[in-house]
């Protein structure tokens, strides 16, 4: 499976908990970039972060059997990250999210906002 492709269904995850703003950037083509892709989104609570994450989880290991190489921020619930080496989500509270702004920081990248109401069940 290539990255684009665990992208999208990482975006299915979020989207299946009601995640809000997801937005993913292309690093594919941005000089010295840790990953292919960022997926971001913002969650209204501790709770719903945690639901986001976990299905993120539970879709990547039942479409693709893998697990994320790395997990941080489930004891704070304000920015939870899913590391699968080439694509990396990142979970935030709202206030979190604009106080870190990723999409800024990595403005070379190709930004895509995901809407919300559609859907990839097809995947």
């Amino acid at each position: 499976m290539n990255s684009k492709e665990l992208s999208d269904i990482m975006v299915f995850g979020m989207q299946e908990k009601k995640a809000e703003d997801i937005v993913k950037l292309d690093l594919r083509k941005v000089k010295n970039a840790v990953a292919d892709f960022f997926v971001i989104c913002s969650g209204n609570s501790d709770t719903q972060l945690d639901a986001i994450v976990d299905s993120i989880e539970k879709e990547i290991k039942e479409r693709t059997g893998e697990n994320p190489w790395h997990r941080e921020g489930k004891e704070n619930r304000e920015w939870m990250l899913l590391d699968y080496v080439n694509v990396v989500a990142h979970v935030f509270t709202h206030d979190r999210r604009e106080f870190f702004a990723l999409e800024e920081l990595w403005g070379d990248a190709v930004i895509t906002h995901v809407d919300s109401d559609v859907s990839l069940k097809t995947l």
